[in-house]
């Protein structure tokens, strides 16, 4: 028995009828929630993939921001270290500047202490000599001087000088 010994025209009607209303309940009560909860799902993830567009968008302008703020600091930080420098560096000169200056003038000073206390030296020392000067002068005048005949001789020679001039 095949399907088509058995084909009714009534079982063919009611198929087709409870077929259509089937399809018309279908359309009226579940396609619509069916096909709104299909585009609400739909929108959803459109709206995910755009707030995720979004979010890398932001995420790329702020890994941007965050390497010109990092950029900046460096620069930052090398322009105070190269001033840090620059200031140790005019602090050393001014420093080896003022020791020598000070050098110089404890040198000068040095030397001129020096000079005094060799003049002051000299001097003294002249005075010394004067006095060994007189001193053997005197001891020399009293040996050619101890005796009458020489003293005589002496002061002839004195008043002879005397007259000449």
């Amino acid at each position: 028995m095949g399907l088509l010994e058995e084909f009714s025209i009534g079982l063919f009607f009611w198929q087709s009828v409870l077929f259509l209303a089937l399809l018309f309940l279908l359309r009226k009560f579940a396609w619509k929630p069916i096909l709104n909860s299909v585009n609400e799902r739909e929108q959803k993830i459109a709206d995910s993939l755009e707030l995720a567009e979004k979010t890398k968008a932001e995420m790329e302008s702020l890994k941007a921001s965050n390497e010109n703020l990092l950029k900046e600091a460096r620069a930052e930080r090398d322009a105070m270290i190269k001033d840090a420098k620059e200031t140790a560096s005019k602090m050393v000169a001014e420093a080896k500047d003022k020791a020598k200056e000070e050098g110089n003038k404890m040198l000068a000073a040095a030397q001129d202490s020096i000079n005094a206390e060799k003049a002051a030296a000299i001097a003294e020392l002249k005075t010394q000599v004067a006095a060994f000067s007189i001193e053997i002068a005197e001891k020399v005048v009293r040996g050619e001087l101890s005796s009458a005949d020489k003293q005589k001789a002496l002061a002839d020679k004195l008043a002879e000088d005397i007259n000449m001039n």
